[in-house]
């Protein structure tokens, strides 16, 4: 059977590459070989049914900063306000008066992200929780909250934690800002750092409402103080 020419000419370009192209063949080969993989993109992890089960059931949420009923603090950027996705949270004093000052697990929950996700967002946690519906208490809905800008992490991945654990202090984001927490709460299983603004509000909702309707107590009674002293608490990074 006789091949057609233009295939002949290939396997005929084909060998003599091969033949006078041995070190380059190898060059090429090792290249693909040791090239790294590409990077994840964020947007597809997300937790598994089984790591959703294993979530601690979150019943009560605090707010993340500041003493008992957030005495002390203010909201100085709120939810939606300039296309804000989040609270932007600062101690009284102003400017990085709030510096170092700790920062809480909002409810019980899992450490799921612990890092810098980027330069706008210095050191971040992300918790996962697993919260009974307000509409339907016998069922569940998963919500994460995050807290970036921190000065120092003092938690590590997959740690179980109890509401008002220290998981860090409130930072500047490397000097980006003045010292103020960016707190987020948002809806479903998808771990992604993703923006901290938007046109839209994405799986975002508000944290303030989010705590209201949570907090499992009357405005009038103060929560019991954390349970985790600052000074105790294990440092991961810095």
């Amino acid at each position: 059977m006789r091949l057609p020419q233009w295939i002949t000419c290939l396997l005929l370009a084909l060998l003599g590459w091969l033949v006078w192209e041995p070190i380059g063949l190898k060059e090429w080969v090792a290249r693909l070989q040791t090239r790294p993989p590409p990077p994840l993109d964020p947007a597809f992890l997300r937790l598994s049914p089984l790591e959703i089960v294993q979530l601690p059931l979150a019943v009560r949420f605090d707010h993340p900063m500041g003493t008992q009923n957030a005495a002390f603090t203010y909201n100085a950027q709120p939810f939606r306000i300039t296309r804000h996705l989040g609270d932007d949270l600062n101690g009284i004093g102003g400017g990085n008066s709030d510096l170092g000052d700790p920062v809480y697990a909002a409810g019980t929950g899992r450490v799921v992200y612990a890092g810098v996700p980027g330069p706008g967002w210095g050191n971040m946690v992300i918790l996962a929780h697993r919260v009974p519906d307000l509409e339907s208490p016998e069922t569940t809905r998963i919500y994460q909250t995050v807290y970036a800008h921190l000065d120092q992490i003092r938690v590590q991945p997959d740690q179980l934690l109890p509401r008002g654990q220290v998981i860090g202090t409130v930072g500047t984001a490397g000097g980006q800002y003045l010292a103020h927490l960016h707190f987020e709460v948002r809806e479903g299983p998808y771990i992604n750092p993703s923006v901290g603004y938007a046109d839209t509000p994405l799986n975002r909702v508000s944290p303030e409402r989010f705590i209201a309707q949570r907090r499992g107590a009357p405005d009038s009674q103060l929560n019991a103080p954390p349970v985790f002293p600052l000074e105790t608490a294990p440092a991961a990074s810095k």
